[in-house]
């Protein structure tokens, strides 16, 4: 069970300094010790809307963020407040309070771009709060919106010629919520009663027209649409009577207007309920680390004049967490065979089948942590460094072997050479009860368990050295004749030619043996690699028919309001992302081919 992060109040993740855009490290310490996925709820609006209430309302207090109480922005950059999440176990909810869009006192709105970019691409679910009613106000000021296009890019190199529509960002973009403060109307169109949502969507209808003045009007509905699909919306009484709203977050629910703490309550329920983990294209789950990447990689490259791109973040990501999964996976391996590997092995292969059920386990545990894995360059290095680690147990495995049976060879043998020391075999007959002794000694020396795989090799090397010893015993064997030393002679050449090609053969089988090993290791890495890939390739089609989705029915809602023009443009795209996605389709399958 991974540990809670107890966040106390919230603290400042990115600041806005001077116009600059500074990632605070201590904000970044919290997020790198969230092993947990995280929700991530980010509100943006206008300063002074009461951003803050609601946010310290969904950590589950009445204060924290900083609620303020003149017309001066009180929050600055992007504050960060990490807490448990209520009703999803094993996650962290992390909220994000945002600076007040169109403080005069900035002088420009770049860096509310900024912000509300930001925004966007780190949260799940973006809220964005606004006082009063849907008009042409209140839409004139989302004109943040409209600007996403300039301030995001989806791709890191996009087709010659070919814009970035709104299909490629809605894959990434988070879930919408429009919370509107102090709403003091009755929720009807034409004479009939709306629910919250009717009222988002009857407001975000276009208007007929196809003049620049209509296209310029109808701009940020359209926005919302395309990059939104799915929204909802809010409505919130006025909490108390305007001259106590600047103690709101000192006064108890009690004293506040019942209707308004429903609505506040049902909206921190929606939220909980419906606020999905942060996840990235290929259905990458974000955890506390990843989203400190994300904010990294983004700061960075606003701070470089650049436009943030979720695919060069995305692999950026992946570059850490890939090195991370091989180092992952390597750990498990040395555990595994630590555990399991006692030197040295009886034979070669049992070493080997203990090495491959530890391999395919530490292939299972990087396939599991990696992602985007272009070119498959770190599985190609973890399949490297597996067999290096391979060949050095082998190695050491051999060592073992040489070392136990060289100290069993002394144990057993030194009685031996210590009686020949004291010419108990120089002696008439003396060849045949050394030959005797000899033989005992070396069934001796067979019967002993776990010598290894060097047993024969080290004992024939130790046999081998004591040949003139031996030779001179036979010859100094008086009772022996000189035909029966020459057969004797001939007998022990035999079976030294016959321990060396035995020698041979062991040797040929453990060549055989380490080359079927190879084959094994590398087609349970194409396995492995041919089972992710597939389940890569039905994350692909799922999020491609999400997208096709979306755009049938932004194409249906157009056909409805009889936008043919934007019903045509809509088509071309899907059109477009049909194409792709069989081309993606195509190459996949080449790919797997190649495999």
């Amino acid at each position: 069970m991974a540990p809670e992060i107890h966040m106390t109040g919230p603290m400042c993740l990115i600041e806005n300094t001077n116009g600059e855009l500074v990632v605070n490290p201590e904000a970044l310490k919290i997020l790198s010790a969230i092993t947990q996925p995280v929700v991530v709820v980010a509100i943006v609006g206008l300063y002074r809307t009461g951003k803050s209430y609601l946010m310290n309302k969904l950590a589950g207090k009445n204060k924290g963020f900083s609620l303020g109480s003149t017309v001066k922005s009180h929050t600055k950059g992007i504050w960060m407040w990490c807490v448990p999440h209520p009703k999803k176990p094993e996650h962290t909810l992390v909220l994000l309070d945002t600076e007040g869009l169109g403080d005069v006192k900035k002088g420009d709105n770049q860096n509310d771009s900024w912000i509300f970019a930001l925004a966007v691409l780190l949260s799940s679910t973006l809220v964005y709060n606004s006082m009063g009613t849907i008009n042409q106000q209140a839409m004139d000021q989302l004109y943040y919106v409209t600007e996403l296009t300039h301030r995001i890019r989806s791709k890191s190199s996009p087709d010659e010629n070919e814009n970035e529509d709104s299909a490629d960002f809605v894959s990434f973009f988070p879930d919408f919520v429009w919370t509107l403060r102090d709403f003091s109307l009755d929720l009807e169109a034409d004479g009939q009663p709306l629910t919250a949502d009717e009222y988002l969507e009857y407001s975000l209808k276009l208007t007929q027209g196809t003049s620049e003045k209509d296209k310029n009007f109808n701009l940020p509905q359209l926005c919302i649409q395309k990059f939104f699909p799915k929204k909802k919306c809010f409505v919130f009484d006025l909490p108390i009577h305007c001259k106590k709203l600047a103690q709101l977050e000192k006064l108890h629910d009690e004293e506040l207007d019942p209707e308004f703490v429903q609505q506040v309550a049902d909206f921190c329920s929606y939220i909980f309920s419906n606020s999905k983990t942060k996840t990235l294209s290929g259905g990458i789950k974000v955890n506390g680390p990843r989203l400190e990447s994300l904010v990294l990689t983004y700061i960075d490259t606003i701070s470089r004049g650049d436009l943030p791109c979720m695919e060069n973040a995305v692999l950026a990501l992946a570059q850490i967490e890939n090195s991370a999964a091989v180092q992952k996976a390597i750990a498990h391996y040395d555990q595994q065979m630590g555990q399991k590997v006692q030197l040295p092995a009886e034979t070669l292969q049992e070493l080997l089948d203990l090495h491959r059920v530890s391999e395919r386990e530490a292939t299972e545990v990087f396939m599991k942590n990696s992602f985007k894995d272009v070119d498959h360059l770190f599985q190609k290095k973890l399949a490297a460094q597996l067999e290096k680690k391979r060949d050095d147990f082998c190695k050491q495995n051999q060592e073992a072997s040489s070392d136990h049976c060289s100290a069993l060879l002394q144990v057993i043998f030194s009685p031996l050479e210590e009686e020949v020391k004291a010419g108990i075999y120089s002696k008439p007959g003396g060849y045949c009860l050394f030959i005797q002794k000899l033989q005992d000694l070396e069934k001796k020396y067979y019967e002993e368990p776990r010598k290894g795989i060097q047993a024969e090799e080290i004992l024939q090397t130790y046999l081998k050295s004591k040949e003139s010893v031996t030779d001179a015993i036979l010859q100094t064997d008086q009772i022996l004749t000189e035909k029966e030393k020459e057969i004797e002679v001939e007998r022990v050449k035999a079976e030294s030619a016959q321990a060396s090609a035995k020698m041979v053969e062991e040797m040929q089988i453990k060549y055989q043996q380490m080359m079927e090993e190879k084959e094994k290791s590398y087609q349970e890495h194409v396995k492995q690699l041919t089972e992710k890939m597939e389940r890569e390739r039905a994350q692909l089609l799922e999020e491609q028919e999400k997208t096709l989705t979306s755009k049938f029915q932004e194409q249906a809602r157009l056909l409805k309001e009889r936008c043919q023009g934007e019903s045509t443009q809509l088509q071309n795209e899907i059109q477009k992302l049909q194409k792709t996605l069989k081309k993606k389709t195509k190459r996949y399958m080449s790919h797997k081919l190649k495999i």
